[in-house]
Order: C-alpha cells, then sequence, then structure tokens
C-alpha cells in the first residue's frame, strides 16, 4: 500500500471524513479558489467550468490581466472579502490572492480550495514563464512596456542560479522584492500581513500557512496526485465536484492549459543547490501532500482493508486490546 511510511498505520485506522473534512464550516455556498501561479489551477478552472454545465454553477476567473494580486492593503483586502461574500449561492470564484480571512472580516465564510506544486519545480516553471514571447509580447502591448532586454529572455535558469544574479538567489528571510517575486508558495495561504507572511522560507509563514490549510480549507490538491485529488474534491466538495475524475479523464486530462514548450530540462546538481534554500517551502509542499493523503485514505478505508490484510488484521488486534 503505497500511504503505509507516510502515516503512522495505527492512525490510520482513526482518520474519519467528518474530522478532516472543512466543508461544513462554510456559511455561504460559494467556493473561493485562490489559485497559486503554476500549480496548474487552468486546468482546475477548466474542470470546474465543464462541471458547471452539469451541476449548475458558474466560474467567475478575476480579471486580473495575467497578473497576480500582492500583498492587499486592509481596505482592498475587505472590499474584496465583501464581493465575493455578496457573489449567489452556487457561484465559483478565482482569483491569483492571498488566502482572505472572511471571518476576521465578520463576513460569511466561503468554501475554501487551493493546488500545490513542488516548490523548485514552481519557481522554474515560472522563471521560463514569464520569458515565453506568448506571455511578454501581449503584456507589453498592454501595458505600453519596452521590449525586454534579450540577455533576459535568453539566460538560462541554471546560468542565472550559478552567476548568482538576484532574481535565483533565494535568501532566507528576505522580502517581498517586487510583484514578480513567486518563491514563497505559503505567501498564498497566509494572507496579506506583511511583515508574518513575506519573509522567504520562514518559520512564521510556515506555521501560519498549515494552520490554515487544518482549519480553513476544504482541499488543498496537486496534480502530482491526480486521481488522490480528483476523489477528495468529489467527496469533499460534493456540490461542485460530484463526478470530477469521470470528467477529467473524458477528454480534459490531455488538454494542459499554460504549458511551456521552451522548457529545458535543468541539471540535477542545480536543482539539488536550489532545494537547500527551500527548506520550508519544500516542507509547507509535504505537508500539504500528507493531508491530502490522510483526507484521500479516511474516505478509503473500507475498500484499503479489503485490499491489505494487515489493516484488518490490525483494526482487529486494537479492537481487542481496547476490551481487554
Amino acid at each position: 500500500n503505497s500511504f503505509q511510511g507516510r502515516t503512522d498505520p495505527l492512525q490510520i485506522l482513526h482518520l474519519s471524513p467528518e474530522k478532516l473534512n472543512n466543508t461544513p464550516k462554510a456559511e455561504i455556498d460559494v467556493l473561493f479558489f485562490n489559485r497559486v501561479p503554476k500549480t496548474g489551477s487552468m486546468q482546475l478552472i477548466e474542470l470546474m467550468r465543464q462541471l458547471g454545465k452539469v451541476h449548475n454553477y458558474d466560474v467567475e476567473k478575476d480579471p486580473q490581466n495575467g497578473g497576480v494580486l500582492p500583498i492587499l492593503e486592509p481596505a482592498e483586502e475587505s472590499d474584496m472579502i465583501e464581493n465575493i461574500a455578496s457573489l449567489e449561492d452556487g457561484s465559483a470564484f478565482a482569483s491569483h490572492v492571498n488566502f482572505l480571512n472572511f471571518t476576521k472580516a465578520d463576513q460569511p465564510r466561503p468554501i475554501y480550495i487551493n493546488m500545490v506544486r513542488d516548490p523548485v519545480e514552481r519557481v522554474i516553471s515560472w522563471y521560463y514563464y514569464i520569458r515565453a514571447p506568448w506571455v511578454f509580447v501581449p503584456g507589453r502591448r498592454r501595458n505600453n512596456r519596452e521590449m525586454p532586454n534579450p540577455k533576459w529572455v535568453n539566460t538560462e535558469f541554471d546560468q542565472c542560479v550559478l552567476s548568482g544574479e538576484k532574481v535565483c538567489t533565494y535568501i532566507e528571510n528576505s522580502m517581498l522584492e517586487h510583484v514578480g517575486d513567486h518563491r514563497r508558495q505559503t505567501l498564498f495561504f497566509c494572507g496579506h500581513n506583511e511583515a508574518k507572511c513575506t519573509p522567504f522560507n520562514g518559520r512564521l509563514p510556515l506555521q501560519i500557512a498549515k494552520m490554515n490549510v487544518e482549519r480553513e480549507y476544504s482541499v488543498v490538491g496537486t496534480w502530482e496526485h491526480t486521481n488522490e485529488t480528483l476523489a477528495v474534491l468529489e467527496a469533499y466538495v460534493p456540490r461542485f465536484f460530484a463526478d470530477a475524475s469521470k470528467m477529467y479523464y473524458s477528454g480534459l486530462h490531455s488538454d494542459v492549459q499554460n504549458s511551456n514548450p521552451m522548457k529545458p530540462h535543468i541539471p540535477q546538481n542545480i536543482i539539488d543547490m536550489v532545494r537547500r534554500n527551500f527548506t520550508r517551502e519544500i516542507e509547507f509542499y509535504q505537508f500539504c501532500r500528507q493531508h491530502l493523503h490522510k483526507q484521500y485514505i479516511a474516505i478509503k478505508l473500507n475498500e484499503l482493508k479489503k485490499v491489505d490484510k494487515s489493516l484488518a488484521m490490525m483494526e482487529e488486534a486494537n479492537e481487542m486490546a481496547i476490551r481487554d
């Protein structure tokens, strides 16, 4: 069983969907997907659009012109929270924005979902994405910017790391540098407090992000575990995701959005070098994966017991120990 080793076997027996399901905490029937860039969120939005036709809901995507909302001022944050809280029941809203705390703003809570990705893979993906001509050319025309420096466009990620360029140097506790500074996946789960949430690879952003995933999010999935993610979305957020697996595998899975054919193979030693500076970002990603697996095991426990005899035997032994 692929899950053993990740979770204490005795703990497995006590996992229950009820304890791991935050959806009942929602006070409005609105799905809020504060999507992390370069985690395959367009693919999930496309799946939701198809499911919306069946389950009668619309997906509203924030018209951010390809941008990402940075840290919001308190007034901007409360405006956005109010706008989402006033959406009609059965709406889904997707936006590249950090975690929004509806409870703190005295607004009814939506259903939170998100996606994550291996943080180093994500940073490399972002590096090449913003250098792709089909991304920067329309952006330049829209915002009347100059053409980027050819050296910037043509510098490979490994060259950038080895030459110690600022954009490829990942220094612990460094603050947010500019709008395109996308090294922090935890930021999307931490919120808008600059002092607490932006120190890169910091201990506090990690703790706040983990706490929010556990307390607030119905599902934080990853395309690196597609089947588990779809099964958990179906089970924990059925109003929006019933039959998600069937819909996904009926053709959507081959249609990957925003993928970049120009991204080259990065040497392993460069990846290892970068990973050493992403320890807490990696810890957060592993935490989200583990949480997802717990949610998955909880809904599949009876099936797992049939397949994995050791689980059934363990349950029997555990019950006998309780009786004794």
